[in-house]
């Protein structure tokens, strides 16, 4: 596929989900190192950390990581209002509004999962978003929250912000439950509901609906393309991220080569020593990032255990580099089974 009939697909198509602790601006540059068109997600940046905190903390970003979308977590309209100024001028590519999140941190603040008891509200914020920024404002929200199952609830939602001018929709499928259940156990106990994500695609063709949750493998990627606009991945992208490398090949069309392993891993050392020198950035603060290129070879134990290892800190990141590349070759050389 050429590059002018890539730009005319979905830029939802397929992205990887802003995760808490993981989707860092290290982690993005490593995804991008496998994937060219796959939209990238910040970590949730709540309001009060930008009005009030370091905004360069919460919003540097490597220009390698287009495109990239910031993800906030707020609900007083002002105070989004102010992120999502700041976040176009830092040079996003889009903001993201968490209203599927059902952490009591999140709760507390009164915004994440709990949103979708007041759509009137998280409409107020996205028109405060949108009349200061020029870039897409979006919506990750959930099937429903607690024991509300009914595809109602989430229509409604839908239509209203809809109606505040957001066209994209992220749909995790399933339920949140702000009481009982932790955030690990909210990502895999509530059944996945993928019907509601389809149904909304069906009676909001207007709108860009892409589902989330639980999806794992590029047959399932293929499957959900099917009924919905996009897919995005989250878990699965960290932990076996060499999938991300046939993405553009497979959803995009575009042929163009990807490194191989081994190339990837020397960009990111090189990443490192670049970080280093430009903001003292540690290289174990970017390596684990990087822990699952290997999953599933021979070898990759080894080599995550090289990467993870506490003592080799002092090092430089090249002479790490050394001791992972003897640590995979070696496991390599172990027979199958031993």
């Amino acid at each position: 596929m050429n590059p002018q009939a890539i730009e005319t697909l979905n830029p939802w198509r397929l992205s990887v989900a802003p995760m808490m602790d993981w989707t860092d601006r290290h982690c993005r540059f490593f995804h991008r190192l496998l994937t060219r068109h796959t939209r990238l997600y910040t970590e949730m940046v709540t309001t009060g950390a930008l009005v009030h905190g370091d905004v360069q903390r919460h919003l540097r970003f490597n220009a390698e990581e287009h495109p990239v979308a910031l993800q906030l977590g707020g609900s007083d309209a002002a105070d989004l209002a102010a992120a999502a100024r700041l976040g176009v001028q830092w040079g996003y590519d889009e903001i993201n509004l968490n209203c599927g999140c059902p952490s009591d941190r999140v709760q507390r603040g009164a915004f994440g999962a709990c949103l979708m008891n007041e759509p009137a509200l998280v409409a107020d914020g996205v028109k405060a978003m949108r009349d200061v920024v020029d870039v897409p404002v979006t919506v990750k929200h959930r099937t429903g929250i607690d024991k509300e199952e009914s595809y109602g609830f989430v229509r409604d939602f839908v239509g209203q912000v809809s109606e505040a001018g957001c066209q994209v929709f992220i749909v995790h499928a399933r339920n949140a439950w702000l009481q009982g259940l932790s955030p690990k156990e909210n990502r895999e106990i509530p059944p996945l509901r993928y019907d509601l994500a389809y149904q909304l695609k069906r009676d909001f063709p207007a709108l860009t609906i892409a589902v989330n949750g639980g999806i794992k493998t590029n047959a399932q990627i293929a499957e959900h393309l099917q009924h919905a606009d996009g897919v995005m991945l989250g878990r699965e992208a960290y932990y076996n991220p060499w999938l991300l490398s046939s993405w553009d090949a497979e959803f995009f069309g575009d042929m163009h080569p990807l490194p191989a392993r081994e190339a990837v891993e020397e960009a990111m050392v090189d990443y490192m020593e670049r970080a280093f020198l430009e903001d003292a950035c540690p290289w174990y603060a970017i390596a684990r990032q990087m822990l699952g290129l290997y999953h599933g070879q021979r070898g990759a134990r080894l080599w995550r255990q090289v990467w993870s290892d506490h003592r080799l800190k002092p090092l430089a990141p090249r002479a790490v580099w050394a001791l992972a590349r003897q640590a995979l070759e070696r496991g390599a050389e172990v027979p199958e089974g031993a």
